[in-house]
Formats: C-alpha cells, structure tokens, sequence
C-alpha cells in the first residue's frame, strides 16, 4: 500500500501548475490539482487572453479611420458593450473547459476547492472538510492584484479583476498606475471611445522598460488622446453625485466615472499554509525557490507568479514543464530566465528582449545603440502621426547583440523571432547579412548601419 494518497499535489490550476500536473500524470504519477476558482488561472479568467480580446475590440477604432482613408465608406460604428462581453465569457468558457478536459485525459484528479498545506505533506480542503497526503507538492497560486491600504476612499477603486466585467463601459475612467497592466488597460479603454486619464507616481511609465521605449510609448498614448500624468501620486478618493474625484499629491483633481488601481500584484499566499509546512517566503511573500524551483522544504516545490521571478505565463509553463521533467520525468532540467521575450498589448504595442540600454551599461559594456524612429507605411498614406521605434544594443567588443526593442504595429510577433536571435547570441553582422523583407517595419532590424550616438558615450534617457 502506498505511503501518500497521491505522488503529487498541485495547489492552483493556472498555466504552471496545470502544466506540471498533466506532465507528471502522463509519466503514470497519481496527481491531484486543487483550484478554488475556474480553471486556467489569471491568464485564461482574467488576464493575458481576455484582456487580449479586449484589446482587438478596442483596435477597431484606429481601424474605422484607417478604413475610410483607403477609400472604404463605412456607416455610423458603435460599440455594444455587453455583447462583446457575453462573446467574450463564453469563449473564456470554452478555453477553461479545455484546460479541465486536459487534465482529465492525463489521469488527474481535479478538485473545485481551496486548498491549503497543514503540513510538508498534507493538504486540506476546508470547505469540502477533507485532506490528502502527497509525497511531493507543488504551490502554483499565482498572484493577486493589490490596492494601497490605507488610502482613504479606496473602496470605490476597482482592480483589472473587475474591469473585465463592467456593468456598463464608463464615459471617463482613472486608472492609477504605469506597469503593462495599467498601460494596456488605457489603450483598451480609449479606444472604446471612454475618456481616459494614466496617473502614474513615477517619472516614467514602464520601470524596468529601454529608455526610449518608455519615452516612445507616452509620446503616442499622448497622441492618441490619452491623458497622461507623471509624478501623480493618489492622497484620496471621494464618491460625489457626478463621479469619484481623485486628489493627488502637487497634483490636479480628476473626477472620473471608474477609477481602476493597477499599482501591482503580489503572491498569492495568504492562506496557502506556508507557515504551517515550513515553507520560507522573500520580503514581498513570495515563495523562495532555487534553480529547480525547489522550496527550502525538500518535497515542496513552487512555479509561477508566487515565486515573484519572471511574471509571464510562458515563463509559469517553462517552469512546471521544468519540474515535471526533474521529477517525474527523470530528466533533471531548470528554466533559464535569461533573455526572456515580453510583449506589452500597449496601444501601440511593445516588444522587448535582452537588455535595455541602461542596464547594458550598468553592466560595464561599451555598447553601440542603433536607433530608428520612422512613420509605419500605413499611416503614412493618410497622413498618420503615429511613429514607430526599433532599437538594438549592441556589445562593441564581440558584437553581439544585446537586446533588441520594438514600439509599433505587430512588435508583439516580431520580437517573438527577433528573441531567438538575441538568445542564440547572433552578432550585429550576422543581423546585416540578413536580406531584408520588403516592404514590412521589421527589415528595420537589419538595415541600421551607423550607431545612433558616438561609440562608447552614454545617452541620456531618450532621444539621443
């Protein structure tokens, strides 16, 4: 008889733990994957693909101008909310099914309950009162939008959790905040026709961005007619009878119809049992791992958004896949989180791989920056004033190509090639003697020729 009801217990059934328990079930392991919610997590309920969706209703505005410019005669648009979100729910719906049918067909247990470790190897069920020993567990909650404690007025702010399901689409909207999440969610708004406004504390939106990318994207959410303060700081929210005014710091009130907080998001550890199993947590809560995602606990493994290392759903996916192959697979294999692609479904969207040029620097690199910012052709033929950037860093010494950096129309699947490049180290010469495909925006990548600045001098911010 075996020592443990399963061999592996999954605690949360987002992209990395259902991707780990399924492998793990296919090798003949017994598994059992718990999820309090639906399954599919963040980015299948509420985030990546449904806020994606969003973003292709909200394109279509851009679209209808563009239409009529290339000679299309086009009647009155408007836009029904409420449809799109019943299309919308029922394709996340359908998507949800077929992670559960997944799980199925490998031969694992799925449980519609919240679970939590009592001890090393014990997890409980509290509302279903039952528990399960595992001789191995894996902890795949994710992470949890956050809203500031204590700010006065805080309980008439929604978070990305609730924006996707709006009663109505506001007239003005707030949203507080200048990571992807809020940047994205201002492009989606605006172009739904809702008066926008980006209020950020920072000096500039997208920490951890290029320079010139961060610069370039305020430029043109600006352009297309979102408001955007810098050095914003929330000191209160009231509810009045015409909408929520936000007063901030050495700043204006604005009064909005929804004001949304996408300040950040934190591991998803309260109530998990952490304490209880002896698992270490880092200062923000998340689960601390090694490089197999192994917990101080020797049986307790972690993956995902609660190890707070790379917050990206592919990245969740290369780690379960990871810790399925080490041990259930016999292979023992670590994700390496370096030169990871990430693309921001900004309005226009971004691009990014490797290292922006600060940190090139930082690093003590002697570094050429090439840099260009130029019209997309299909704005140009009806007079557009939308711009685009492709940006790579280069390493003078070997040539290789440090990092590369794309703001415009489809930088999301360029730089999805353009990661592979980079990763395999590929020098800059090796990108010129690439034949370029035209006319398309990406033949910028291998036609830059002179450095934007002069060999080894630093360049300031963004612009040079």
């Amino acid at each position: 008889m075996a020592q443990y009801d399963y061999d592996l217990f999954v605690l949360g059934a987002g992209s990395g733990g259902v991707r780990a328990a399924r492998m793990a079930a296919l090798s003949g392991a017994r598994v059992a994957i718990a999820e309090e919610h639906r399954v599919g997590g963040t980015c299948v309920i509420r985030g990546c693909i449904p806020k994606k969706f969003m973003v292709y209703a909200s394109e279509f505005s851009q679209v209808f101008k563009a239409a009529r410019a290339y000679g299309w005669s086009l009647g009155e648009a408007t836009f029904d909310w409420k449809r799109f979100l019943e299309a919308k729910d029922i394709e996340i719906a359908r998507l949800s099914g077929v992670y559960v049918t997944n799980l199925r067909n490998a031969g694992a247990d799925l449980v519609h309950a919240r679970a939590e470790l009592t001890d090393a190897h014990t997890v409980s069920l509290p509302a279903k009162g039952e528990s399960f020993t595992a001789e191995k567990i894996l902890i795949a909650t994710g992470g949890w939008p956050t809203l500031p404690l204590g700010l006065p007025g805080i309980e008439h702010a929604i978070t990305s959790n609730e924006a996707f399901h709006l009663e109505a689409l506001p007239g003005r909207i707030l949203i507080a905040g200048g990571g992807y999440i809020a940047v994205e969610f201002a492009g989606i708004f605006n172009g739904l026709g809702v008066e926008t406004t980006l209020v950020y504390r920072g000096a500039n939106i997208l920490r951890g961005f290029d320079d010139d990318v961060r610069a370039h994207i305020t430029g043109e959410l600006e352009r297309r007619g979102i408001k955007v303060i810098l050095g914003g700081e929330h000191t209160s929210l009231e509810k009045t009878g015409t909408g929520i005014v936000s007063r901030l710091a050495d700043g204006p009130e604005v009064e909005s119809d929804v004001v949304m907080f996408a300040t950040g998001r934190a591991p998803n550890t309260k109530g998990v049992g952490l304490e209880a199993a002896g698992v270490a947590v880092g200062e923000r809560g998340a689960v601390v791992v090694d490089d197999y995602s192994r917990t101080n606990v020797a049986n307790i493994w972690a993956v995902g958004d609660v190890t707070d290392r790379i917050n990206l759903t592919p990245v969740a996916i290369r780690e379960g896949s990871a810790f399925a192959e080490t041990e259930f697979g016999g292979r023992p294999t670590r994700f390496d989180h370096r030169d990871v692609a990430s693309a921001v479904f900004s309005q226009p969207p971004i691009g990014s791989v490797g290292l922006s040029e600060a940190a090139a620097r930082h690093g003590g690199s002697k570094i050429d920056v090439y840099r260009s910012v130029f019209r997309p052709m299909k704005s140009t033929f009806y007079g557009g004033e939308e711009r685009m950037l492709v940006k790579l860093v280069v390493d003078q010494e070997t040539g290789r190509v440090l990092g590369c950096h794309i703001v415009g129309p489809d930088a999301p699947e360029m730089i999805q090639m353009a990661a592979i490049a980079v990763r395999a180290g590929i020098t800059k010469a090796q990108w010129d003697e690439t034949c370029a495909v035209h006319p398309t925006a990406a033949e910028e990548l291998v036609t830059m020729r002179e450095p934007s600045a002069p060999r080894g001098l630093a360049m300031a911010g963004s612009g040079a």
